[in-house]
């Protein structure tokens, strides 16, 4: 099938994409709990008859086309729970179910991804690649990726190139983006413990303050950035949770800060933790004090787009939408991606597809109450899922 067979055929699905999405976008469910989602989905799969996989300890699923003799094997990542946010916009395929939404579009990238089994299906004949289809629960939470590379479905045949795709608010309709090298930040959750000894509010001396300790900290991590890093580097550390003291007549003797550090490399984040830990540690004992800085939860890796499969998207970009529909980002997301997992273990692409439409108030973005998305993005997306697979045929 050529191009231009591939992209009539996925505009002539559009109304069967958006039948999909809007059934989704009816029934959110939030991570590890995609029950009625993961039915649904194998009613499509079902449908268009490809074969797939499913799993135990997760939700997720993945369908896939394996071609005797194959040159190599692809993989294509969409995720599909949503976010505990409560749906504002009125339409016809609002959320039923309260206090969750399809806040963040998994449903478009579910929809997309069962558009493109169904396009490749359809010619799988003319393959000579295999294909996995990566339905991914629990990217809100625990990073469901990793489950997949887990339960070793990166293997047997092992997946040599992988694509994801995002959609974003910010993006008109009709553009694709993305950029070399990192794209999204790595994550990591951060546990400071300060401890002091506990006394009488009305003798201060017999007491060590930890509460004084823990202010003076959370004031010279803020030095980290702005004075350890060169003023082009990029990374957040954020501490946006303390707790600790009984009452205030009472010298506090223990304190506990939460935050979230995000760096754009390894490197970088080695160099912040020992930093910081240098910083807390020694701030503390200067107020009689001990405390640790700890990485509570490790999070995602820094997303890292290999630049030919970037070099592939524009590509595909530019001659299914025209020129100029590719646009590179100028700086990464601090964001989290757990796409990262699957680049641990092959060469991969993430890129994005916008799906605003400011003629019709389609503006928000994701993670908002009214988010919502220009329905052309979905045949769009397909057609860039397929493209990007032939690409290697």
């Amino acid at each position: 099938m050529i191009k231009e067979d591939i992209i009539k055929r996925g505009k002539e699905i559009s109304d069967y994409l958006i039948k999909i999405r809007r059934d989704l976008h009816r029934t959110p469910e939030l991570a590890m709990q995609e029950f009625v989602t993961k039915e649904k989905i194998k009613k499509y799969l079902d449908e268009i008859g490809i074969d797939y996989m499913e799993f135990e300890h997760h939700r997720g699923l993945m369908a896939y086309i394996y071609r005797k003799d194959a040159k190599t094997t692809i993989g294509i990542r969409g995720d599909i729970d949503a976010l505990p946010i409560e749906e504002k916009k009125k339409s016809e395929y609002k959320s039923q179910n309260k206090g969750i939404m399809h806040a963040c579009g998994h449903d478009a990238h579910t929809t997309m991804l069962i558009g493109a089994c169904k396009l490749l299906y359809e010619m799988k004949n003319e393959l000579n690649v295999n294909v996995k289809f990566f339905f991914e629960p629990a990217e809100e939470k625990d990073g469901g990726a990793k489950f997949f590379v887990e339960d070793g479905l990166m293997e047997n045949p092992k997946v040599e190139y992988m694509f994801g795709a995002h959609v974003q608010g910010y993006l008109d309709v009709g553009i694709i983006e993305s950029k070399y090298g990192t794209l999204n930040a790595s994550t990591n959750s951060v546990l400071i413990e300060v401890k002091g000894k506990k006394g009488h509010g009305a003798y201060p001396q017999n007491g060590i303050d930890a509460l004084v300790a823990a202010a003076q900290i959370i004031t010279s991590l803020q030095s980290i950035i702005s004075r350890n890093l060169a003023p082009q580097d990029m990374a957040v550390l954020t501490l946006g949770k303390i707790q600790g003291g009984d009452a205030g007549n009472v010298i506090c003797d223990e304190i506990t800060i939460n935050g979230t550090l995000r760096t754009l490399d390894n490197k970088q984040r080695e160099f912040i933790v020992e930093r910081a830990a240098e910083i807390v540690e020694n701030t503390a004992a200067a107020y009689r004090c001990e405390a640790k800085f700890k990485i509570k939860e490790k999070g995602y890796d820094a997303l890292i787009n290999d630049k030919d499969l970037i070099d592939v998207v524009k590509k595909n970009a530019e001659e299914f939408l025209g020129e100029g529909s590719f646009v590179f980002k100028d700086y990464p997301s601090m964001g989290g991606e757990d796409f990262s997992f699957f680049t641990e273990n092959c060469k991969g692409a993430f890129f994005h597809i916008g799906c605003a439409n400011k003629e019709k108030g389609i503006t928000s973005l994701i993670h908002t109450a009214d988010f919502d998305i220009d329905e052309r993005c979905l045949s769009i997306g397909v057609i860039m899922h397929v493209l990007n697979v032939l690409y290697f045929n």
